[in-house]
């Protein structure tokens, strides 16, 4: 059984998706690991890392490969040295891309999204969205500070007292829930919303004051799976101005919200922005959907009446070396619910929840049922 690390193609991708660590308990499960060269030298690791854990680095490392570990979905180019049948595990990012996906199927791998895993306990050491929007709710707080011209926390100096900055959470899920910690451990005074109900509770836990429209749509607004629901127009509108009139007293806006496979909503208009006062920051982390904020650019920082909008994509990605261990430790966790550890070779249980569940393509088709292309 040959494990195969690819290198990530994007130079805008800097994580890798294993780590000597988890090279060392792959080899454990009775693997041969491949790396290509150069794989982790934007998270930090060194080729010579990969041979000490015991990994070979080569070029062509997927070739003959029986399963391929990568961040990014590999090109229909990088797909032409995997043999057909090989496991092709990484984010794949399905929303929208029906021909990346026929690319897929007609290379005959059987391809799993790590980002479509069901929201189970048994699952929850492989949730990639949660460990990554973890580290992207910390660095959007980093990335705040950076970019607000003041102090976070209160400070009571000879020379006169330093207010502490307002920090105005919008979304809170885990991303959000690590950005309320995050602003609190600086010292920030800190607001949340969000349209989920039991969110409340959370938000307060950490310290935060929760905000939003607490009528009957708001009391049922969570799907069964822990997602927000869309919400009406009346609701919306009551709610986006209950948040304009607070925006306006606010020194930083981190914005998280993001619906599966839709756009993300916009949650700050033109106006809003126009609102607050020169020096603030707004940090969008659903730029790569769209937005939150209206007027934000992907992986730019721009100004609009002196108030800086950040779009940086791939936040995640801006903590390289703790993104991609946490990346390749959900790899190894769901390889181990493919691999028989007596057997020490590749076993998949197609009845297994977390394998259908995950499973993109297989045997030359698109097998998800959220993917399947439409009959005519």
């Amino acid at each position: 059984m040959k494990i195969a690390v690819g290198a990530e193609t994007d130079p805008s991708e800097p994580r890798v998706a294993a780590t000597p660590e988890t090279v060392k308990k792959m080899i454990g499960l009775g693997a041969e690991v491949a790396v290509e060269p150069g794989a982790g030298v934007k998270s930090g690791i060194l080729d010579a890392d990969y041979t000490a854990a015991g990994a070979t680095v080569g070029k062509g490392a997927a070739s003959g490969a029986d399963i391929v570990l990568t961040v990014r979905r590999p090109s229909p180019a990088e797909l032409n040295g995997v043999k057909p049948g090989a496991l092709v595990i990484a984010i794949m990012d399905p929303y929208g891309n029906e021909a990346a996906l026929k690319a897929l199927a007609d290379a005959r791998v059987t391809a799993f999204a790590m980002e479509l895993m069901p929201r189970i306990t048994r699952a929850q050491s492989m949730d990639v969205l949660s460990s990554q929007a973890n580290l992207a709710g910390y660095r959007a707080v980093i990335d705040a500070s950076a970019e607000y011209g003041r102090a976070f926390p209160m400070m009571m100096t000879a020379a006169g007292t330093v207010p502490a900055a307002r920090v105005f959470i919008m979304g809170v899920g885990v991303a959000g829930l690590q950005a309320i910690a995050t602003a609190r451990r600086l010292g920030a005074v800190v607001t949340a919303t969000d349209v989920r109900p039991a969110t409340k509770e959370q938000v307060e836990s950490l310290g935060a004051k929760f905000l939003a429209v607490e009528d009957e749509e708001f009391k049922n607004a969570q799907t069964a799976g822990g997602y927000a629901k869309e919400m009406s127009k009346e609701y919306q509108a009551k709610q986006a101005a209950l948040v304009a009139e607070h925006i306006k007293k606010q020194d930083v806006v981190i914005t998280t919200a993001l619906i599966p496979g839709r756009p993300a909503p916009r949650l700050v208009s033109a106006e809003m922005v126009k609102s607050m006062r020169p020096g603030s920051v707004l940090v969008d982390l659903a730029v790569e959907r769209g937005g939150n904020v209206e007027g934000v650019q992907a992986g730019k920082v721009t100004e609009v009446g002196g108030v800086k909008i950040v779009g940086y994509t791939n936040v995640p990605g801006r903590l390289a070396a703790s993104a991609s261990g946490l990346y390749a430790k959900n790899l190894l966790t769901f390889l181990e619910i493919l691999i028989d550890k007596k057997e020490k070779k590749l076993t998949v249980n197609w009845d297994d929840e977390i394998v259908r569940a995950t499973a993109l393509t297989r045997d030359g088709l698109v097998v998800h049922p959220n993917f399947m292309p439409k009959s005519a």
